[in-house]
């Protein structure tokens, strides 16, 4: 076998590998989103069960205000939301690590062919390989700069991601307490 059918058999296994890890991430992400739907649901119908059964022992108006203002969780639609996001955040981020590793083997194979010309450059091309390495040298970094530019911005959001997640949690948790409060004062007037 030559040369250049043993390259493309492995170009060909190195793309089918690629589609098989890209395919994996993704039913691996849908597997975990269809876990956290699972348990999400489930837990709503554990929770409607004990509400109904609650709903039947009210006696006044009073409690039914106290009942459905904690029948009103937005807690529980936060944390999901932040599981979705999770989720999805880790499918992004296992899709941008094997994009990386084909995109750090394809800068090699560039950087192999380059290499190879250099060794078999004509005599008087000593410039013109040089241009081409310091081509494939400023493109290099500036795929560097780009891609840690690229991971900040991803750090920053995720982080923005986080705070405002946590000013949900805690608004929604002063919402709830204000509204036993007001419960409590109701009853006891």
């Amino acid at each position: 076998m030559s040369a250049n059918q043993q390259s493309l058999l492995a170009t060909q296994k190195a793309v089918i590998d690629n589609l098989l890890a890209v395919q994996g991430t993704f039913f691996s992400g849908f597997e975990k989103l269809v876990d956290l739907n699972l348990k999400a649901t489930k837990a709503a119908l554990e929770d409607a069960v004990q509400k109904s059964q609650e709903v039947t022992e009210l006696k006044d108006a009073q409690e039914l205000l106290a009942f459905t203002s904690a029948f009103v969780r937005p807690e529980q639609a936060v944390a999901y939301g932040k599981d979705v996001y999770g989720i999805l955040a880790g499918i992004q981020g296992d899709l941008s690590k094997l994009a990386e590793a084909q995109l750090a083997e394809g800068q090699q194979q560039v950087s192999d062919a380059v290499e190879q010309f250099a060794r078999n450059a004509p005599t008087g091309s000593e410039g013109a390989v040089a241009l081409l390495k310091s081509s494939l040298a400023t493109a290099n970094n500036a795929y560097e700069s780009a891609s840690k530019a690229a991971r900040q911005a991803a750090s920053a959001a995720e982080s923005n991601f986080a705070a405002a997640t946590n000013a949900t949690l805690k608004a929604a948790a002063d919402v709830g307490k204000a509204t036993k409060t007001s419960s409590r004062a109701r009853r006891a007037a």
